[in-house]
């Protein structure tokens, strides 16, 4: 599986820390909940987070150059911190999360790719492998990802799979895990998983994991 660095630990979420932490008997200081954003924040508007992507991708790459690639051969991605970066949102709300606040910004269809990760997707494209999007956002908001996908630049992909029905209250890596098996029944071979969660790259058929930092949030 493929890692960015970590390079300080100073860059996770208080909550994050906490969690870490918990069960310590002689636990160090905590870090102030200011201070961790501000650290957050400038490990994003720093040009690090883009150093560590792009680090990331460049192995991924050297990964792929070994794949012999065939018409099934596809690579999954997940959307949110992985092809679409919803920074400036969530910095927006103090790096919190509000659900109607989240769901607008959505269905705005307005994220930027994360451009290490768009490099990534043009070289695949260009060998050939076929693209599956999996995505914990819901029905409801698969027209606005579909359109944002294409206006970010992500204009060939197979499919794009969000959660409906059974799988709206499941959870992530399980999922996931079911989707890449019913694509894998369909005649895909996936050769790899990329996504910013442990949850993206585990359970059944991801092949080569690749896994990119996100300090923002945690879904596992």
């Amino acid at each position: 599986m493929k890692y960015f660095n970590v390079r300080t630990i100073s860059y996770l979420p208080i909550i994050v820390i906490a969690a870490m932490l918990a069960g310590c008997s002689s636990a160090p200081k905590l870090l102030n909940l200011d201070t961790a954003k501000k650290e957050v924040g400038l490990y994003y508007e720093s040009g690090q987070y883009d150093k560590d992507v792009q680090e990331v991708v460049e192995d991924a790459i050297k990964d792929f150059d070994g794949v012999k690639v065939r018409d099934s051969s596809a690579v999954v991605f997940d959307v949110d911190e992985t092809v679409l970066s919803n920074y400036s949102e969530i910095k927006s709300v103090g790096f919190g999360f509000e659900g109607e606040h989240w769901n607008r910004w959505i269905l705005e269809g307005k994220a930027p790719a994360i451009e290490g990760v768009k490099n990534l997707y043009n070289y695949l494209i260009g060998r050939k492998f076929r693209i599956l999007f999996i995505t914990g956002r819901t029905m409801a908001q698969y027209e606005a990802t579909y359109r944002n996908l294409k206006q970010a630049g992500y204009t060939t992909f197979d499919t794009l799979i969000v959660r409906q029905g059974s799988m709206l209250k499941a959870p992530a890596e399980n999922f996931k895990s079911i989707e890449r098996t019913v694509l894998t029944d369909m005649g895909y071979k996936i050769e790899g998983c990329v996504g910013d969660q442990l949850s993206d790259l585990k359970g059944a058929y991801t092949g080569i994991k690749i896994k990119l930092p996100n300090y923002l949030y945690l879904v596992d």
